[in-house]
């Protein structure tokens, strides 16, 4: 469980002592508790197991893949999925592939409804991008109309692996990913995603004297 469950418990749980102790009604008295137990639950950091198979991109988030599309960046044609998570979703966020962070920039912003296209330019978001020797793979954080805080728990330089722990969103929010447009998607929109075990995509397998290059490039 992520400690910010405990605190959110904690504190509800000594409102709720204050409130026995004056006397209050019962009903009164459940709501403190019946939130603590909430927070306990919303806060879930259950463990998964990782997929070894090699180029295989992993959901970063738990929730329903609501676009999976094509686009055009300044780094050449990318496959994008956005993958939007509701309240009741686990929101601890996992590393996609493994490698080194190349990439991690955080961006004040709006509280747009994470499912609007426009949140994914205007938002609170953190933008991660992962160098997995041969090809990047970016990700991001963005936060939607409850979440009001970001943690990411990266840094520029980090060696990371598929799957790992990196931090969370708070409440309602969603997470974009950016793969190579050669990548085999795995999913579709509607598909539901569970971070850190579900394969969203495989990257096809570099040549072997291409891999060697790019792997002396990451070391």
């Amino acid at each position: 469980m992520v400690r910010d469950g405990f605190f959110y418990a904690l504190g509800l749980g000594a409102v709720a002592a204050v409130l026995w102790r004056m006397n209050m009604p019962g009903w009164l008295l459940a709501l403190p508790i019946v939130l603590a137990a909430f927070f306990l639950w919303f806060f879930r950091d259950p463990n998964r197991t990782i997929p070894q198979g090699p180029g295989q991109v992993v959901s970063p988030g738990d929730g329903v893949v609501t676009e999976a599309e094509w686009i055009e960046t300044v780094s050449g044609s990318r496959l994008r999925l956005s993958i939007f998570l509701n309240v009741f979703d686990v929101h601890v966020n996992r590393v996609p592939v493994g490698g080194v962070v190349t990439v991690c920039e955080y961006r004040k912003g709006e509280f747009m409804n994470a499912m609007n296209p426009e949140s994914v330019l205007h938002n609170e978001q953190t933008l991660i991008t992962i160098d997995a020797g041969g090809y990047e793979v970016s990700f991001k954080q963005i936060a939607g109309l409850l979440a009001r805080r970001i943690v990411c728990n990266l840094k520029v330089g980090d060696r990371v692996e598929r799957g790992q722990r990196m931090g969370l969103i708070k409440f309602g929010s969603r997470v974009d990913v950016l793969i190579p447009a050669a990548a085999n998607l795995k999913v579709k929109t509607g598909s539901r995603v569970k971070g850190g075990s579900t394969v969203l995509a495989v990257i096809p397998e570099l040549p072997a004297e291409m891999k060697d290059a790019a792997m002396a490039v990451v070391a």
